[in-house]
């Protein structure tokens, strides 16, 4: 059933037992990073780089990091914001995040699954040496001075790049140790997300019970890589709760739908399980 929620009211299946919570970009919103899927998206020119164009060649990744060296600095500077810091407090037994931001990590949630990885590191492709994002930022600013004031006014996307066609003279840095190509260790469409990751998900679905709840907070689910987790949870009994502002993939199999905020829905759960 879907309830109508000007005003904040916990379904009872989260006021008792366990909880697993997934989280998606909705969560994210109110800390000033935009959502693909959120009701009334404006137009873009495009989804997120999938990982077989970015392998291509040269003129891929100059399109890739040319668009993500201007949006992470805006996403880098992201704070997390009163929802992030209300599933701290909450500490369920597991946290899945669907999301790269680092903000849950940022407000202190400790059992946490980065389903998709982190924007702040990146990885060799080669040597597979793993580096900081911000010690890239700092070798781009170097590579490419004036870069970003000339494309200052570029508009922000929701995977930590912007808009912005011409990134022909972007100059994309080579690893430092080996020379190979450099990606965000992020899972791009495309790709698989490390199975050890998806198992410690399952186990932790696998462990609750009928009175125990999976959340979904502000994820479209429509992505397998989060849907799977809710599908299990109705194979098992579970009661899965879904809150979203629009429609979600995961509508019809929760158990309640809740049209909310995931920022003040958060913050009155956090209360209701003082």
């Amino acid at each position: 059933m879907t309830v109508e929620a000007p005003e904040i009211a916990v379904p009872e299946q989260l006021r008792r037992g366990h909880l697993v919570v997934l989280t998606g970009a909705g969560l994210s919103t109110d800390s000033g990073i935009p959502d693909y899927r959120g009701p009334g998206p404006r137009a873009r020119t495009g989804g997120p780089m999938t990982y077989q164009e970015f392998v291509s060649g040269p003129a891929a990744r100059q399109r890739y990091w040319g668009r993500s060296h201007l949006g992470w600095s805006r996403m880098g500077g992201a704070s997390p914001n009163a929802g992030h810091r209300a599933l701290a407090a909450l500490d369920p037994v597991l946290l899945i995040t669907q999301n790269v931001d680092g903000l849950h990590e940022a407000a202190g949630s400790r059992r946490l699954v980065a389903l998709h990885g982190r924007i702040a590191d990146v990885i060799c492709l080669s040597c597979r040496r793993t580096s900081s994002r911000a010690a890239l930022a700092t070798r781009m600013v170097s590579a490419n001075p004036g870069y970003a004031e000339v494309h200052a006014a570029a508009e922000m996307r929701p995977d930590g790049d912007v808009e912005l066609d011409d990134t022909a003279d972007f100059v994309v840095p080579d690893c430092e140790g080996c020379g190979g190509v450099l990606k965000p260790d992020v899972v791009f469409f495309g790709e698989n997300v490390p199975p050890a990751r998806v198992q410690r998900c399952y186990d932790a679905v696998d462990a609750l019970t009928p009175d125990d709840a999976l959340l979904v907070v502000g994820s479209s689910l429509t992505v397998m890589s989060g849907f799977r987790f809710v599908r299990r949870a109705t194979r098992a009994g579970v009661p899965v709760v879904i809150v979203n502002r629009g429609a979600t993939r995961g509508d019809d199999l929760a158990t309640v739908r809740l049209e909310a905020g995931c920022t003040e829905f958060l913050t009155a759960l956090a209360h209701s399980r003082r």
